[in-house]
C-alpha cells in the first residue's frame, strides 16, 4: 500500500490557487482511474483505488498547509507505513512553470507544507516537485502562490496534471523515470504535422476532363473487309 498526499488549503477561495497544485494533481488522480468518493479521515479527505497492482490511498490534508504533517503522521501510522511508501505532491517555487521533477528525502526548501510534514515523519519520503514559477522576489512570493494561476497558465497546467494521472502507475511501481516520460508526452508531444495534399486550383477544378488520345479512341467501325480494301487503295 502507498500513500499519495497532495498538499493545499481547504476552502472554495483557495480551490484554484498556485498553492494548491498538490490537490489538483490527486484530484486528477481520483477522478481517471475511478477511486473511490472521497471522505473526511486523519484531518483531511482520503480516497481510496488502485494504480496497476498497488492499492493507493490519497489524501488531502486539511488542517491548512503549515500544518499538514499532522494529518499525513496520522494516516501513515494508522496504515502502518513507512517515510519511503509515502510520496507528497506540491507547488514549487524553484521550477519554471509546467515542469516536473521527482525527489526522495532531502530539505524542505523554505516550503511550510514539507516543513510540517518533516517534523511530523522525518525527511524520508518521495515529493513530486511542481512547478509553479517564481514572481522573482520573496517579498511577493506570498501573494504569488496564494492567487490562481492566470487564464494563460490554463492549457499548460491541464496538460500537466493530465502528464501526472497517466504517469501514476508507473509512480506507483516505482518507476520514476516513466512516470516522468509520461508527463513529457504530454507536456510537450511529438506529434509532427501531418503533410496534406495541395488542394487543386479552381481553374483545374472546373476544366474538363481531357480528351483521350487519338490512338486509343473506340473501336475501329469498319467491317474486316473494308479494312483490307482501305490497305490497297
Amino acid at each position: 500500500m502507498q500513500l499519495f498526499v497532495g498538499l493545499g488549503n481547504p476552502g472554495a477561495k483557495y480551490a484554484r490557487n498556485r498553492h494548491n497544485i498538490g490537490y489538483m494533481a490527486v484530484d486528477r488522480i481520483a477522478a481517471d482511474h475511478g477511486f473511490s468518493p472521497w471522505r473526511g479521515k486523519f484531518q483531511g479527505s482520503i480516497s481510496e483505488g488502485r494504480l496497476g497492482q498497488e492499492k493507493v490511498i490519497l489524501l488531502k490534508p486539511e488542517t491548512f498547509m503549515n500544518l499538514s504533517g499532522q494529518s499525513v503522521g496520522e494516516a501513515m501510522r494508522f496504515y502502518k507505513l513507512a517515510p519511503a511508501e509515502i510520496t507528497v505532491f506540491h507547488d514549487e517555487l524553484d521550477l519554471a512553470p509546467g515542469k516536473c521533477r521527482v525527489k526522495k528525502g532531502g530539505g524542505h526548501a523554505g516550503h511550510n507544507g514539507l516543513r510540517s510534514i518533516h517534523q511530523h515523519i522525518g525527511a524520508d519520503y518521495q515529493r513530486v516537485r511542481i512547478g509553479i514559477g517564481h514572481p522573482g522576489h520573496k517579498d511577493r512570493v506570498a501573494h504569488y502562490v496564494l492567487h490562481d494561476f492566470a487564464r494563460a497558465d490554463q492549457d499548460w497546467l491541464d496538460d500537466l496534471l493530465r502528464g501526472i494521472s497517466e504517469g501514476a502507475v508507473d509512480l506507483a511501481k516505482g518507476d520514476s523515470g516513466r512516470f516522468m516520460n509520461a508527463v513529457a508526452r504530454c507536456i510537450a508531444p511529438n506529434h509532427p504535422p501531418t503533410e496534406k495534399p495541395a488542394p487543386a486550383s479552381d481553374t483545374a477544378a472546373k476544366s474538363p476532363p481531357a480528351a483521350p488520345d487519338a490512338g486509343t479512341q473506340g473501336e475501329d467501325p469498319r467491317t474486316p473487309l473494308q479494312r483490307l480494301a482501305d490497305r490497297f487503295r
